[in-house]
């Protein structure tokens, strides 16, 4: 009796773990559903929209100027924030904002990104605290999940002439 007691503990020690790492995999590797808070992606993603993140896109490096990626804030390591890709490494950026009458410009450093919410008036980012390390980068955003009537992938970036090819 006991030995069965016993045995059956530990195969479902053995299935909560095997399905613990599956289950871990996914969300790393995959991907998983944000609910997304705050102005600073306006209007492409408004506040307690819920969108899937994908992460394969990350670990291979295919991250490009204009997605909009899930980061590990650079200001509090606790929190993620959402924000668009302006530039990559080696990418000449605009580091002013849109309304300063003298436009700054700088390059990205190596291993880095350069972003920026859509929302540029209401937006805490690069313009603030510098190009982000791309190891801080959870995800790409590529869904709208809700609400339904916005469900589809996510339009374009209305400040497109931020991006500058030089």
């Amino acid at each position: 009796m006991l030995r069965d007691a016993l045995g059956k503990a530990f195969r479902f020690l053995g299935y909560t773990v095997q399905y613990g790492c599956i289950a871990h995999c996914a969300f790393e590797y995959l991907g998983g559903i944000v609910v997304c808070s705050g102005p600073s992606m306006e209007p492409t993603i408004q506040n307690s929209d819920i969108v899937f993140s994908e992460n394969l896109s990350r670990h291979f490096y295919c991250i490009r100027k204009g997605d909009i990626v899930i980061v590990k804030s650079p200001n509090d390591p606790k929190s993620n924030i959402c924000k668009r890709v302006i530039g990559l490494e080696g990418d000449k950026v605009c580091t002013s904002n849109p309304s300063d009458f003298l436009k700054i410009h700088s390059y990205v450093p190596k291993g880095h990104v350069w972003l920026e919410g859509d929302n540029l008036r209401n937006s805490t980012d690069s313009r603030c605290y510098g190009p982000v390390p791309y190891g801080l980068i959870r995800g790409r955003i590529c869904l709208k999940l809700w609400p339904l009537n916005d469900f589809g992938f996510l339009r374009a970036s209305p400040n497109g002439h931020r991006f500058l090819d030089d």
